[in-house]
């Protein structure tokens, strides 16, 4: 007698523990323009968040820039988390109603990296991220957020937002070690080459820096300590922020891979349930995962 092939299906699926099926949530992924290399990064975001076996992942990719934009409408409330690999244009009113709806609703959302670039006449965005840079932000978006001397400053001097200098590994430094991302990791460990951006600027409400890393003048940069990751509150949603992760090189660092995954388990269910694995970078060494 030939098997049953319902049968079969239905015994597989029974062999899934509930509690393991009950934790894939929805992620969105969207991306379409941006200044840096979105259909490369793309999906290694994609494969980092399917590989933690927490998320069931879609992509909404933009018409390209210059394109119409009108017709661009992803479904936010349709899913736990929304990351964020956009750069761009403007999105139509009623996208830019409906995110704000999600997030303000208790949607979660990644910014990551050049994100933090986008919409800076967007006065609820600003507000969702914390900083963000360039697009002509300057004193008049919010101040600097440093850490000097123990504890984190908001510096109001005049200047533009947004700069990096030139890419290189450099230590990312702990400053919460409570919260739930980043509970359990070295206090430091060294990223993979990167860009480091300095002198973000926004309005940085109920905005807590987790880890901070050196913008080093000897290559470019600003000579602060400068947020790193980021998470912030904005209505009933939360929000995680991470500067790293400018190409896939990059994203391959198993710090960048582990903060994006907790991060994102985090905007999307306020918990983490993720182990720190062995292979995380130390201090003086780089971890990249192929």
């Amino acid at each position: 007698m030939p098997a049953n092939p319902y049968l079969l299906c239905v015994l597989t699926l029974s062999l899934v523990p509930a509690s393991q099926a009950a934790a894939v949530r929805k992620a969105l992924i969207v991306d379409g323009q941006n200044n840096h290399a979105w259909k490369d990064t793309t999906p290694v975001l994609k494969k980092a968040l399917e590989d933690s076996g927490l998320f069931r992942v879609e992509v909404a990719t933009s018409p390209p820039s210059r394109g119409d934009m009108s017709s661009f409408r992803p479904s936010f409330s349709g899913h736990d988390v929304v990351v964020l690999n956009y750069n761009g244009e403007d999105w139509p009113p009623e996208t830019q109603k409906a995110f704000v709806e999600y997030v303000r609703s208790g949607g979660g959302l990644v910014i990551v990296h050049a994100a933090d670039n986008s919409f800076p006449e967007w006065k609820e965005f600003n507000q969702m991220i914390g900083l963000g840079g360039w697009g002509n932000r300057d004193e008049k978006w919010g101040p600097y957020v440093r850490f000097r001397d123990g504890q984190f400053v908001r510096d109001t001097k005049p200047g533009r937002a947004g700069s990096h200098g030139k890419q290189q590994p450099y230590q990312v430094r702990v400053r919460d070690r409570r919260h739930p991302i980043t509970a359990g990791l070295p206090e430091v460990w060294m990223h993979a080459p990167d860009e480091l951006y300095d002198s973000l600027r926004g309005p940085a409400e109920n905005m807590t820096v987790l880890a901070t890393a050196f913008s080093d003048p000897a290559t470019g940069g600003a000579g602060e300590h400068e947020p790193a990751l980021m998470v912030i509150r904005y209505g009933k949603g939360r929000v995680f922020h991470t500067i790293l992760g400018h190409g896939p090189e990059a994203m391959r660092c198993v710090g960048f891979i582990v903060t994006y995954q907790r991060g994102t388990e985090w905007a999307a269910t306020g918990k983490v349930t993720q182990k720190v694995p062995k292979d995380f970078p130390t201090a003086d060494r780089v971890s990249v995962r192929e």
